[in-house]
């Protein structure tokens, strides 16, 4: 895969592929890599990052994986690179915004989280992003003021669509949803009328706004666009239902896990990680495959609406 420098003086290496698609105006999918450093277990990691990157060429788009190989931002990864990353997740700082200047500076390598894609995906010019769950706001926040920088990040990413699955079990989804409506950010539920809940169908929470096809998905972020809003799309589609998890069992186990981490003392970036380890140590391993069958279907849709979107020159 050939590299070529990005635009903007931002140093952004962007492969040949994807910069060809965006001179083109064919559907570019950006795919964030810390489920591939932090979020799953190896071979697991490398499978889904490939089964995510097919799904995205299956619905006629092309896939931009985003990470920082040697301090330099990257947009579209080799096959050698997501091995290697796969392989040898520990090398790997774990990479929001806020520290692609200090990574970048540094000459070292990072995955990039909901935050770190959405920026570096706006400066290639890249418009739609696939992930599994987002970041937000976590359990206890009241007194700890713990709240992912996706929730701002995603403020911020005028006219981008981000697929998802809701954001990860182990936060405050109700907390999360209120800080979205705050920043002013519209989630979509994609054949649903609830917020997804990660690994389980359901979170229980109604949304106010629904669609059941690409097209239609694609309508509202044109129409976001077009009016000049501010602030990214949410699109929510449920983890499909052959894998998906009991929301009950998922939270007693989760109620577990935070135990844990309060005990073992464990905070900051490596609490998403500890708590993700231990539910699938929980669950016999079925909340890892719920994960991964989730991330590859939101890598799928999000290549549908980019094809769509395209279709439309949007």
């Amino acid at each position: 895969m050939g590299m070529q420098r990005g635009t903007e003086g931002l140093g952004v290496v962007v492969a040949e592929e994807v910069a060809g698609a965006l001179a083109t105006g064919k559907p570019v999918v950006a795919l964030e890599s810390t489920l591939i450093a932090q979020g799953l277990p190896w071979p697991e990691n490398l499978a889904t990052a490939r089964e995510s990157e097919a799904a995205v060429r299956r619905a006629g788009g092309v896939p931009a994986t985003v990470a920082v190989l040697g301090g330099v931002p990257r947009l579209g990864l080799t096959e050698a690179e997501l091995e290697g990353m796969a392989r040898s997740p520990r090398s790997f700082l774990k990479a929001s915004r806020r520290d692609l200047g200090r990574v970048v500076a540094r000459g070292l390598d990072a995955a990039t989280t909901v935050s770190g894609t959405l920026f570096l995906a706006r400066a290639a010019g890249v418009g739609v992003m696939a992930t599994g769950g987002l970041g937000g706001v976590h359990r206890g926040a009241a007194e700890t003021f713990d709240v992912s920088n996706d929730l701002d990040e995603l403020a911020r990413a005028d006219g981008f669509l981000v697929v998802c699955s809701g954001v990860k079990s182990i936060l405050d989804v109700p907390a999360t949803l209120e800080v979205l409506e705050t920043r002013g950010v519209p989630v979509v539920g994609y054949r649903t009328d609830t917020f997804p809940g990660f690994t389980a169908r359901s979170s229980g929470l109604p949304l106010e706004a629904r669609v059941d096809t690409p097209p239609e998905a694609a309508a509202v972020v044109a129409a976001h666009r077009a009016l000049g809003l501010p602030g990214a799309v949410v699109l929510g589609q449920p983890v499909p239902e052959a894998v998906a998890l009991d929301h009950e069992a998922m939270e007693a186990a989760l109620a577990d896990a935070l135990d844990q981490a309060r005990s073992q003392g464990v905070t900051g970036k490596a609490v998403t990680p500890f708590l993700l380890d231990r539910l699938r140590t929980a669950t016999g391993g079925r909340s890892l495959a719920a994960n991964t069958a989730l991330i590859v279907a939101n890598a799928g849709l999000a290549g549908e609406v980019a094809a769509a979107l395209a279709a439309e020159g949007r």
